[in-house]
């Protein structure tokens, strides 16, 4: 229901609500229930979120409501801020806008802040701000960071997180909520949206957004868009009984070819970068008719050629990309025919994502291809169409008492007008993220800013801080200077660029690699083959080759686990097999022989059950589990059972795992007996975890991009970038320092935490543990390895054999495993 203090005020807003609609009429479209919502929710002063489909007017359902409630506004400046997580996505948004300015016959400047930026552009948007300003994270950040930023803010009616659901679960997430904690100090009847796809803690996205002050006011307004997602999989022309990773998928490429040759434009998603080098080289050797009309993106190419393939796709001058995460959102260009998801996306969220980039129209099919790289991930499919059908979708766990971006906004403010402790402190604790900050941690963060705590007051390069008349502020130039070049949450391992001799740009590989090159070293990038020359001030110079054969760089980071909501259904279907032929999806028929062979060597897991193998051979004992939990529970899962293992008898294990299950390889013989229940119990997790996994020595990793974001090290200047094993040594340096002398040191302290939460994800281990103890446990002795564990023994012998001898050995392993 909506208010008006006047018949006057009704009047005009239903006259405005007229104009809009026309426009919308003018364009052939149809306004839906959501955006009419919308619209009048926004005029009426509410915030709240925008829950919707891919492809059915999002933007429009905020965009619209801005312009109609504040363009008769005779007031100059910035009117509303644009959020986007990323730089792609701001010049769609742009184009929206103007064409609503253009079509309302209004003169509103929509202009965009990013990375990209020049700094002669910055400065004029400072001095002359846009109507709207359409801009990331860490842009708004910079801005704060600026003098006078206040005067540039004051006429501030609106924000809107665009693709929050992007943003929710990191750390620019956080800035968002600090962006938003001093907008409304500037501003008190501030209005502010986010707009987001589907996730698993909708609500909870909408308050963390909003604030503890606004959570319970916000307006959830969902879309009764039903978005139609055809999964079609492009199967095998048979099924090995021994199934191992990255295998399968190549073999089909020629299945691969007339998809591509048979649609107009499409889209090839792959997981990681160098599987997206290799997957570009073979489609090439398979279809060199496909060369110049195929192309390449991956966050490591240079942005010119990033670009020039989003404007080749908008135009439709090339055919087909082979693509990361890069493409998942925002990139300019018209609805792609067919989309190409090669192995498991891992996660619902992220393949609706993807499927969605087609049909990107209100109601249109969105259709996608899954191509399994191996047998196992056949299930895999079937669980995606059924998690897509009963609307399974993940959570995004929000960051809490992230101290390390505080510190870090504090010291924006701080370098440029300076602030108020009390003010400050009152702001903060409206936001999700630091609603339970202590008056205890405010002073020993404000100490930290001051004199580096009490560990570090003793060096001068870590006094940054003054205070004067109560103001904490920051004078010193050079402090300035290396705060503003160091804002952001983003870390990764340090990057090299690579450049022709001739000075040109190709892209960027992490310094490791490089690290690893000698000259006359061939390696493939951006689709070409370059020899290695030499590395010359953080750049790597190479030339053009005609040889054929070369590495591809790896990345780091590159494995994600499956989610909880994906193995939760994947688990369901491999329970499904006991159903009637009839009632199992297709993937689980053409399974049929390698589960046959399964089932007669050992069992089919149900989802009440965990199957427990374990057989011996000249490798040595093995014990092999499968929970269908993920990579990352089982690491933990497996270096657990191993130490609770050895607190029973004296033994020791190797580990490997995957998404489906854990190997524990000893030379020593074990007693089944010791395999219980008890083995699997939740009680003391945490210190348990930390017990038997080097949980110090992963902190002692993470701090690194804690340090960074804090400020306790600085990567340096621009073409002077400090190398990664320093930058490691310094963080190294400074987290034994509080290990020792300061182990209260709330920095030190949000290492375990984040350590502990997602990379050991202890949560979602508890619940694993919780499962398997109300679970049966099926132990079975094959002899031989299973068609299960097959997977998991090549991925360990991966690790330490080159891929010619890899093969060889599961040419021989599946021989003989076929002859038992």
């Amino acid at each position: 229901m909506i208010y008006f203090s006047s018949v006057a005020t009704r009047k005009k807003w239903n006259n405005e609500l007229d104009a809009g609609e026309q426009w919308f009429k003018s364009k052939g479209w149809t306004l839906f229930t959501f955006q009419r919502q919308a619209w009048q929710a926004y005029h009426q002063g509410e915030s709240g979120m925008i829950n919707a489909p891919t492809g059915s007017g999002k933007t429009y359902s905020l965009l619209m409501p801005l312009l109609l409630t504040h363009g008769a506004e005779k007031t100059k400046g910035l009117k509303a801020i644009w959020v986007s997580p990323i730089r792609a996505l701001t010049k769609e948004i742009k184009k929206s806008a103007e064409r609503a300015i253009e079509g309302l016959g209004m003169t509103w400047r929509v202009e965009i802040r990013s990375g990209d930026t020049t700094s002669t552009n910055r400065a004029k948007q400072l001095k002359n701000p846009p109507d709207i300003l359409i801009t990331t994270p860490e842009s708004i950040h910079v801005i704060f960071a600026t003098k006078g930023y206040r005067r540039f803010f004051k006429h501030l009616k609106a924000v809107v997180v665009d693709e929050w659901h992007e943003l929710i679960g990191s750390k620019r997430g956080v800035q968002v909520e600090l962006a938003l904690s001093r907008f409304k100090a500037i501003n008190a009847k501030l209005r502010i949206w986010g707009i987001s796809a589907t996730i698993g803690n909708m609500e909870q996205s909408m308050q963390v957004l909003l604030g503890v002050d606004q959570a319970e006011k916000g307006v959830l307004i969902r879309s009764s868009i039903k978005k139609q997602i055809e999964v079609i999989t492009i199967k095998p022309d048979e099924i090995e009984k021994f199934p191992w990773a990255g295998h399968l998928g190549i073999r089909m490429i020629d299945k691969l070819i007339p998809i591509i040759k048979n649609s107009r434009s499409t889209l090839i998603f792959i997981n990681t970068r160098a599987l997206c080098e290799i997957w570009y080289q073979k489609i090439l050797d398979v279809a060199p008719e496909l060369a110049g009309i195929i192309a390449m993106h991956h966050g490591s190419i240079a942005r010119h050629l990033r670009e020039w393939v989003e404007n080749a796709l908008h135009d439709e001058t090339i055919k087909a990309v082979c693509c990361t995460s890069s493409l998942d959102l925002g990139v300019d260009f018209r609805p792609v025919e067919t989309i190409v998801q090669i192995g498991s996306p891992k996660g619902v969220a992220r393949f609706l994502q993807r499927a969605g980039r087609s049909g990107h129209q209100p109601g249109a099919l969105s259709k996608i291809y899954f191509l399994p790289t191996h047998a196992l991930e056949l299930v895999e499919a079937a669980a995606l169409r059924k998690a897509i059908e009963i609307g399974e979708v993940e959570e995004r766990i929000p960051y809490i008492r992230s101290f390390d971006v505080l510190i870090q906004y504090l010291m924006s403010l701080a370098v440029s007008d300076g602030f108020r402790e009390e003010q400050v402190f009152e702001e903060i604790r409206q936001s999700f993220s630091y609603q339970s900050i202590s008056q205890e941690e405010w002073q020993w963060i404000l100490a930290f800013l001051v004199h580096g705590g009490r560990s570090l007051q003793s060096y001068d390069e870590y006094k940054k801080v003054v205070i004067e008349d109560d103001l904490y502020i920051v004078h010193d130039r050079r402090i300035k200077l290396r705060h503003k070049m160091s804002i952001g949450t983003i870390t990764s391992s340090a990057s090299l660029q690579i450049k022709f001799m001739s000075g040109k740009r190709v892209g960027t590989v992490e310094e490791w690699f490089a690290g690893q090159l000698s000259p006359g070293d061939v390696f493939w990038f951006s689709g070409r083959s370059l020899e290695f020359v030499r590395i010359k001030e953080m750049t790597v110079l190479v030339k053009k080759t005609t040889k054929k054969t070369g590495r591809v760089p790896s990345f780091m980071g590159g494995r994600m686990p499956l989610s909880s909501n994906l193995t939760e259904v994947l688990r369901q279907e491999y329970t499904s097999y006991y159903d009637d032929e009839t009632d199992q999806q297709e993937e689980l028929q053409l399974l049929k022989p390698l589960f046959e062979q399964q089932k007669l060597w050992s069992h089919i897991p149900r989802q009440d059950e965990l199957l427990i193998e374990y057989f011996e051979d000249k490798e040595g004992s093995h014990l092999v589990l499968y929970p269908f939990e993920g990579r990352y529970v089982h690491e933990g899962l497996g270096v657990l059972l191993a130490k609770r293992i050895g607190d029973l008898i004296p033994i020791s294990f190797t580990i490997a795992m995957n998404d489906y299950g854990v190997e524990l390889l000893s030379d020593q013989s074990l007693d089944l007996s010791l395999i219980n229940k008890e083995l699997f119990h939740s009680r003391d997790l945490e210190l348990h975890i930390q017990g038997s996994i080097n949980a110090a020595e992963m902190a002692r990793r993470q701090f690194r991009d804690i340090a960074r974001i804090s400020g306790l090290i600085f990567t340096g200047y621009p073409g002077k970038i400090k190398k990664e094993r320093h930058l490691q040594s310094s963080s190294q340096l400074l987290f034994d320092v509080f290990a020792q002398y300061e182990p209260d040191n709330l920095l030190y302290q949000q290492t375990f935490d984040e350590v502990m939460t997602f990379q050991l994800e202890e949560a979602r281990m508890r619940r694993a543990l919780e499962r398997i103890q109300a679970s049966r446990l099926i132990i079975r002795e094959p002899g031989r390895a299973t068609p299960f564990a097959f997977p998991l023994i090549v991925d360990r012998l991966r690790a330490r054999m080159s891929s010619e001898r890899l093969e060889d050995r599961i040419k021989k392993m599946t021989l003989q495993l076929e002859s038992d």
